[in-house]
């Protein structure tokens, strides 16, 4: 009877341990937070030495402190980061990713983190509107699986315009100052910050901010999660409520922009 007893109270208390082991958290996790391998500035790009820097970088870093959570930056290429999130390879996604219809079918996001309407820049050589009429003749050049891609689609190439596609927005940039495209379209800080460099000065002007298309454009930018990742969800967009009441957000931004990015 004492063996029997003891085999009992031996395996009662494997239960519990095994028990009490699944209800500890776990060691913490390093989340990989993802941007565009493209550099992007002001949003995110690397230094000589290939570390990342610019303001989303940034606000990954005070996101994931504030939620308490470690994360690092993850460079992905754009046309591959959405896969990366789905399957896996990557948690998050804060790379200027508009929160749109389209992708909602097949990512979660989390609130809008900023807000920046997109622009058109062309050559200084040529004068014309930003709308369907002033580009109907025009070699519009566009990133790769962007919403301005999309939004050129629509609203441009049916009345005339060219669209011309890019693995980058560098490449854009630099075919529009070597004459070989007569628009560009981005986001406004995004073209701002390249009319800022020697070559943007003396080659391009900003042409102003096409018409408003929420359906194409959305409502701004969010961070990209995975379905499903509810409570990660939460943790976000908790942090950015904190980060917006207390300051934080707006002494960041001040570091980047004239203006206010986070919008309406």
């Amino acid at each position: 009877m004492k063996s029997f007893s003891k085999k009992i109270t031996t395996a009662v208390f494997a239960g519990l341990a095994i028990t009490l082991a699944a209800s500890l958290p776990s060691q913490a996790q390093t989340l990989k937070v993802a941007v565009g391998a493209e550099p992007y500035p002001p949003m995110y790009y690397p230094d000589a030495s290939g570390q990342w820097h610019g303001f989303e970088v940034d606000l990954a870093g005070l996101l994931c402190k504030t939620a308490n959570l470690e994360c690092e930056t993850t460079p992905i290429a754009w046309d591959g980061i959405i896969p990366a999130l789905t399957s896996g390879k990557i948690d998050m996604i804060m790379g200027s990713m508009s929160i749109t219809a389209e992708r909602q079918k097949k990512i979660d996001f989390s609130d809008k983190y900023y807000s920046i309407p997109p622009m058109i820049i062309g050559t200084k050589d040529i004068k014309f509107e930003p709308n369907a009429e002033g580009l109907a003749d025009k070699t519009v050049g566009v990133q790769v699986s962007t919403i301005h891609q999309s939004y050129v689609e629509k609203h441009f190439v049916p009345k005339g315009a060219t669209l011309k596609e890019y693995q980058t927005q560098d490449e854009a940039n630099n075919d529009l100052a070597a004459g070989r495209l007569d628009a560009v379209m981005a986001d406004a800080g995004a073209m701002a910050d390249f009319l800022k460099t020697d070559i943007g000065q003396s080659c391009c002007d900003a042409k102003g901010n096409p018409a408003p298309d929420i359906e194409i454009l959305g409502p701004g930018v969010g961070i990209g999660l995975r379905k499903g990742d509810d409570a990660l969800r939460e943790k976000m967009n908790t942090a950015i409520k904190t980060i917006r009441e207390n300051g934080e957000y707006e002494a960041l931004a001040k570091k980047y922009f004239t203006y206010d990015v986070f919008g309406d």
